[in-house]
């Protein structure tokens, strides 16, 4: 009886948070919808399901859900998204996974994968793959903080770490915690004399049009210091390549309020030969756990 009281608990908080409760507001309209943000402490979900319907001018894609243990019994009902732009991309018969955040009166669904397509015509604007361990990964040319096209061929032999961020992100949980990890795993990469000449950092802007090099060398000082570009570099496609680097690590980007990225999280550790050892879609990572997995890829 307590996890029955205990789930319509939540279930009210989520239905508040949705605003299904008080009921929508009115005039709402697709370009009206802005990317909803989370607090760090937010309480998290694993939800799957398969998609009833979505809303693309509320931002809302309704799921007809396996039960989420701790919250709820399996059930049909509408989650806010936090990016509300992929509601188009949603179908339907779609079967999915995806973080549920509940925070307060507020929740949110993102880090969506879809697992199988209800239909195999339906073509979405992007195509987002999601890194296995073994893929190879295609040899992207990118912009560094020194003005200098680099690609990732180039570092073949070594054990490349490669993470997702923009200069101008404001949230100390999503690029921020990423460059300070970096710093964490450059210092102790660089106790190991050995180990660091064989391995490679590597912060990949998606926001070129603000992330210059002379933006990218400023940002990456304050992180690596000026002396540690020829270990740590930081860099941005090409407009062009933009969407063809996203895609292949799963970085799903939109626009937000304030020239803010509403973004998702992802980190690899790519081993010597070029293929993915390791892929981390979220911010749970500490800087040991992946010196190990460097290790453990530099050693195979």
């Amino acid at each position: 009886m307590q996890g029955l009281v205990r789930g319509l608990v939540w279930l009210s908080v989520i239905l508040f948070g949705l605003g299904l409760v008080q009921g929508c507001r009115s005039g709402d309209s697709a370009g009206d919808v802005q990317p909803t943000e989370i607090p760090s402490d937010a309480t998290t979900y694993q939800l799957k399901g398969i998609v009833v319907a979505s809303d693309a001018a509320k931002g809302i894609v309704s799921v007809d859900s396996e039960a989420i243990p701790g919250l709820m019994g399996a059930m049909t009902m509408p989650y806010k998204l936090a990016q509300p732009g992929i509601a188009t991309e949603l179908h339907p018969g779609d079967r999915i996974t995806a973080r549920l955040r509940i925070s307060g009166a507020t929740s949110v669904i993102d880090q969506i994968v879809v697992t199988a397509q209800a239909r195999p015509d339906y073509k979405p604007s992007k195509s987002y793959n999601v890194p296995a361990t073994g893929q190879a990964v295609p040899d992207f040319k990118l912009l560094n903080q020194s003005g200098k096209t680099i690609d990732f061929d180039q570092f073949r032999g070594k054990v490349l770490l490669v993470t997702f961020i923009y200069t101008r992100c404001p949230l100390p949980d999503y690029c921020i915690r990423m460059s300070r990890n970096f710093a964490d795993v450059q210092k102790q990469l660089a106790a190991d004399p050995q180990l660091y000449g064989k391995t490679h950092l590597l912060s990949i802007s998606f926001d070129p049009a603000y992330d210059t090099p002379k933006v990218l060398r400023s940002y990456g000082s304050a992180y690596a210091g000026r002396g540690a570009f020829s270990h740590w570099d930081f860099a941005v496609p090409p407009s062009a390549e933009l969407d063809a680097v996203d895609e292949f690590f799963d970085v799903g980007v939109s626009s937000g309020s304030n020239n803010t990225l509403t973004h998702s999280l992802s980190t690899a550790v790519i081993a010597p030969d070029g293929k993915i050892f390791r892929w981390y879609p979220n911010n749970d990572w500490t800087p040991s756990a992946v010196v190990d997995d460097i290790k453990q890829a530099g050693a195979q």
